[in-house]
């Protein structure tokens, strides 16, 4: 069977290949603390599930209308308006089965071959996976320890080109835990404007943050024309295995992510729906709860990791994970995490899952107990004394 040189070009998530990995081992009987797969590790608020139930029994199992459902999209429009992150209408949202279609269906209606997608490197592999794929250019823009990780505008500056289709943000960031500033998204902005860019804008961790209020760059003037708002339900009310997402498009993109939509998926599942509004309409107090112990086991395992020797790291703004850096211990980030594993029965993930300016660096995601973070953080200060 012959495949397409285009399928050669796709990545993965390493997450889920530790993940195996570390099942195996359980299997045989070893004991591992899982601090590698980026997940909420609380149940779905009850109202959010009972939506769904509620649907099943009223008969919300036929297809609906690929863009999504209207009270969903409605929903979603009011939401954003609520919390005072953008206003939009209905007929820019689309629902999606999860976000990572979003990226794919922004890529293939936007970037053709040769044409240059910046995404920040170390980030989310799938940015550099999927602009590949289309046969784009992937661009990594370099996030540097000293800048707290967060983009340079200078440095953004000086790698755009001619070529330049699309800009690519995640802020609160996986997996470093940083978040762009006001006047990080007014210069990025700035130059998205002057070079004409599309901006893709993954925005899944905006509730998971610490320091603040969220800035995106739809907070300026002039760049929701030219934005792809993506976020979802995933991390916010802990519905990973719910696969659902959503964008909100400049006008130009709606028809065709709908046609792509109508191409692959047909719709999102209809019950689904449902409780997703339930989710956006319903109280916030868990959502409260499980950022407060989110912030908790962040000071937690930071304060942990830096009575290491030989390990430093900073303090995320946002999302659920630590990027301390691993340098000083002299072994490359893969080795570490194998041996991380495989001695110390800790699943965590290189940097360089990341990208290749991961190297260097680890990336744990908290989203585990205080009692397991401790003992991860034993274990790795034994696993660092014996190197």
């Amino acid at each position: 069977m012959r495949l397409t040189e285009a399928t050669s070009r796709l990545g993965t998530e390493s997450a889920f290949d530790v993940l195996a990995k570390a099942r195996a081992l359980e299997a045989d009987g070893r004991t591992v603390i899982h601090l590698e797969i980026g997940e909420p590790d609380f149940d779905t608020p009850p109202h959010i599930v009972d939506a769904a139930v509620d649907a099943l029994r009223a008969g919300q199992t036929h297809y609906v209308p690929a863009p999504g459902i209207p009270p969903l999209r409605e929903s979603v429009s009011a939401f954003l308006e609520r919390t005072g992150r953008l206003r939009t209408t209905p007929d820019r949202v689309v629902i999606t089965p999860g976000a990572k279609p979003v990226m794919f269906y922004v890529m293939l209606a936007l970037c053709q071959a040769g044409d240059e997608v910046i995404y920040p490197n170390p980030a989310f592999p799938m940015y550099e996976s999927i602009a590949a794929f289309t046969g784009a250019v992937p661009v990594p823009l370099p996030l540097r320890e000293e800048n707290e990780f967060r983009i340079d505008p200078d440095e953004l500056e000086r790698l755009v080109t001619p070529r330049t289709r699309l800009l690519i943000l995640n802020s609160p960031h996986n997996p470093c835990g940083s978040a762009l500033t006001k006047a990080d998204c007014e210069a990025i902005a700035e130059t998205a404007m002057r070079h004409d860019l599309t901006v893709l804008s993954d925005e899944v961790y905006w509730a998971i943050r610490y320091d603040g209020r969220h800035a995106s760059v739809l907070d300026v003037d002039g760049m929701a024309e030219r934005t792809i708002l993506l976020d979802g339900w995933s991390k916010t009310f802990a519905m990973t295995g719910w696969r659902l997402g959503f964008a909100v498009l400049p006008e130009p993109l709606v028809e065709p992510v709908t046609r792509l939509i109508v191409n692959s998926v047909s719709c999102t599942s209809a019950f689904s729906q449902f409780a997703a509004k339930a989710a956006l309409d319903g109280p916030w107090d868990a959502v409260e709860r499980m950022v407060a112990e989110f912030r908790a086991r962040r000071d937690l395992i930071v304060g942990e990791l830096n009575q290491i020797p030989g390990i430093s790291c900073q303090n995320p703004r946002g999302a659920f994970y630590v990027f301390p850096r691993i340098t000083e211990l002299g072994v490359p980030a893969g080795d570490l995490q194998e041996r991380l594993l495989h001695e110390a029965g800790v699943a965590a993930l290189a940097g360089t899952s990341f990208g290749s300016y991961g190297e260097g660096y680890l990336r744990l995601s908290y989203a585990n107990s205080a009692e397991n973070l401790r003992a991860a953080a034993a274990s790795l200060r034994d696993l660092v004394a014996a190197l």
